[in-house]
């Protein structure tokens, strides 16, 4: 059975081969900050879908809908992945070696 983030890795690429790349950026740097741009924007969108105005009456969680933002700032990450040549293995790889840097931290009273 082929592993669940390669299988995600797929898919994306396969929207990806859809996509009109017109306007796209042509080079890294520039397709890498569109996408940083663009999960900054769905992570709004996620957080819109939660009262964190204290200010306002408080309406009910759409957990459907914040999944639904959620899994839009996937699309990009994977995307940004795909960019940065960041295999499913590699990106196991540095995310253990973060964690470890983080829990480091924490340790030491970060």
């Amino acid at each position: 059975m082929e592993d669940r983030l390669d299988s995600i890795f797929a898919l994306q690429k396969g929207l990806e081969n859809m996509m009109n790349l017109n306007r796209y950026p042509s080079d890294v740097e520039g397709r890498i900050a569109a996408l940083c741009t663009a999960i900054i924007h769905e992570a709004v969108e996620l957080q819109r879908t939660t009262n964190w105005k204290w200010w306002k009456k408080p309406t009910k969680f759409n957990e459907e809908e914040a999944r639904e933002e959620l899994i839009d700032i996937w699309h990009f990450v994977v995307q940004a992945s795909l960019e940065l040549k960041l295999t499913p293995d590699a990106i196991l790889d540095e995310y253990k070696r973060k964690n470890e840097i983080n829990r480091d931290r924490q340790r030491n009273g970060y």
